[in-house]
């Protein structure tokens, strides 16, 4: 599996990308992934930043694990 963070480097960042072979999922490699973006986060982007993903189906209960929360419809077009 992967994960990408872009960013400007300073205000902006979105988590992006993050995928898993379906042969490879439910074996926890998505929520390693994404402790790994946490980790990277925590010591690299700025605190005052905004820190922003899209996520698809389901996966909004992973997010949710490391402190993303649900916006939407506010966040919604």
């Amino acid at each position: 599996g992967m994960g990408r963070v872009i960013g400007d480097g300073g205000s902006f960042y979105q988590v992006v990308d993050i995928a898993v072979l379906p042969a490879h999922q439910g074996r926890g490699l998505g929520k390693q992934i994404m402790a790994a973006i946490s980790g990277f986060i925590a010591r690299e982007v700025p605190e005052s930043a905004y820190v922003s993903l899209i996520a698809d189906g389901e996966a909004y209960r992973l997010y949710q694990q490391f402190g993303f929360a649900l916006t939407a419809p506010a966040s919604q077009g």
